[in-house]
Parts: structure tokens; sequence; C-alpha cells
């Protein structure tokens, strides 16, 4: 099992559950710091989701261009079912980052100085 579906495959709830604001400013001081820290981790994490399940599909993908010969793989339903399951990557960046498990710095650099 990749380490991508043993993280994604955890007791994270995929349904969007309302988060406590001052929660989340309080890690970085700046709510809008915070989200973009937040949405800079579920890029990262659809990115990766994505070529893993593009990487999977690949092996079923028939390099022929005969229409007629269309089917059904039940393999690549039920891969794409799983991947459909999964929590939004938003969600899932949210967790992680109030549970301390995304590491961010600061850059403290004026650059307007």
């Amino acid at each position: 099992m990749s380490k991508i579906k043993r993280s994604l495959t955890s007791s994270l709830n995929p349904w969007v559950e309302t988060k406590n604001t001052t929660d989340i400013k309080n890690r970085t001081g700046n709510l809008y710091e915070s989200i973009a820290v937040i949405a800079k981790r579920a890029n990262q994490i659809n990115i990766s989701v994505k070529e893993e399940l593009h990487s999977k599909l690949e092996e079923f993908a028939s390099h022929t261009d005969n229409l007629e010969e269309v089917h059904e793989n039940k393999e690549q339903i039920e891969i794409s079912r799983f991947y459909e399951r999964l929590a939004n990557p938003a969600i899932q960046a949210t967790q992680e980052f109030l549970d301390s498990k995304i590491y961010f710095r600061k850059n403290d650099d004026d650059l307007f100085s």
C-alpha cells in the first residue's frame, strides 16, 4: 500500500465540518497566513493523489483507437471509486495543520524595505 493511501485511509472524516477559526489563526498568528499554508499543502496532496491515480489507471489504458472495443474493467472502476471516496485535499490539509503535522516557516527577509 502506498504512502498516500495509508495516510488517506486513516480515520479522517471525508465530510466537511466547521472548524474554529481561532485555532487556525493561533498556529501562525494570522488567519490568512494559516489559510495560505493549508492551501499550499492541499495543492501538494492533490498533485500527489492525481499522479498516483493516473499511474494506476494507465495500466488499464488501451492504446488503440478502435471505438468498438470500449469495455469496462472492474478493477479500474474499483480504483476510481476508492479515490472518489477519499477526503477532499483541503479537508485533509486542514486536519494536518490543526494536528501540527505540517512544517512551515516564515521568510523573515523584508522584501520592501
